[in-house]
């Protein structure tokens, strides 16, 4: 109880410390959502763009056509074990009269195709997945081609694997932004409590001579980046917040002219606070690498 007491004091008189110096403090604040707010604000507009990549293109499908002679029992027998399969969703059977019918009427070509002697066209399943990654799905085509009385098994995914490629070069591309931006922010942190070391001099002599230990110096620096960090955080939050806010009312006029409800995705409870988390985390590294470096050089003379 009196080591939490003690943790309070010291948060209370960081917290104090921060409004003493409102401009320098607003403005590091302000630097460090800035910065956080471009790596989160591209891990939105990927959330988006695979949110829409995935409306525009519906639901997956793979195509099996049966082979010739297969005979009444095989189908039923064969759209059991496909509604049995764990990675299937639902089925759907196309005879083949049915599937001829459909091609007299989406292609106009009526008089040409009822001139053929016999039905070119065979009984097919059309087979909805639960799952829509694309290695899944290939998997599933992969296995479906290995079943009997399948002549022939499709996947478009050719649509996927493009969309999926620029995902994960905006997935790097975001994640390279993140790391380079996470040192820049460990960067001003580590000055920054730099500066309050140097300022403070005497006052942690003064503590070193009556026996303060090192953990008890360090503490107040290192609530002091965390206070900053998560402070950066929030400021990060609401600058992709209101943007997208902006942005989605743009968005959604835009979206009315192609008759879609279409919008920006808003950040989720989990990704605000693991942004809240992460920034204070980098906070603490700063003034925690800043305190380890600066703070041995300074003893009671």
């Amino acid at each position: 109880m009196k080591t939490l007491i003690e943790h309070l004091r010291i948060l209370r008189h960081t917290l104090q410390r921060l409004l003493l110096t409102p401009n320098a403090t607003l403005l590091n604040i302000l630097i460090i959502g800035i910065a956080l707010s471009l790596p989160v604000g591209g891990y939105v507009l990927l959330k988006s763009v695979q949110a829409l990549g995935s409306q525009v293109a519906g639901t997956p499908q793979i195509s099996v056509f049966l082979a010739s002679g297969t005979s009444s029992s095989e189908i039923e027998r064969i759209g059991d074990k496909l509604k049995q399969h764990n990675a299937i969703k639902r089925v759907e059977f196309v005879p083949r009269d049915t599937a001829l019918k459909k091609l007299q009427q989406s292609t106009g070509l009526a008089d040409v195709i009822g001139t053929l002697a016999q039905n070119p066209l065979p009984d097919a399943f059309i087979i909805y997945p639960k799952d829509g990654d694309v290695k899944t799905l290939e998997a599933l085509r992969d296995e479906l081609k290995t079943w009997p009385r399948f002549e022939h098994v499709q996947l478009d995914s050719a649509w996927m694997h493009k969309l999926e490629a620029l995902l994960n070069f905006g997935r790097t591309a975001v994640i390279i932004l993140a790391v380079l931006l996470s040192f820049a922010l460990i960067a001003i942190t580590f000055n920054t409590i730099r500066l309050q070391i140097l300022t403070r001099r005497e006052e942690i002599e003064v503590a070193k001579l009556i026996g303060a230990t090192d953990a008890f110096i360090r503490r107040p620096f290192l609530y002091f980046g965390l206070a900053q960090g998560l402070l950066g955080g929030i400021a990060a939050w609401l600058l992709v917040a209101g943007s997208l806010l902006l942005l989605n009312h743009q968005v959604n006029t835009l979206a009315q002219f192609y008759a879609s409800n279409f919008s920006l995705q808003h950040l989720t409870l989990s990704d605000s606070l693991t942004l809240l988390g992460f920034s204070a985390y980098l906070g603490w590294l700063g003034a925690w690498f800043s305190v380890s470096q600066h703070l041995w050089q300074i003893e009671p003379r």
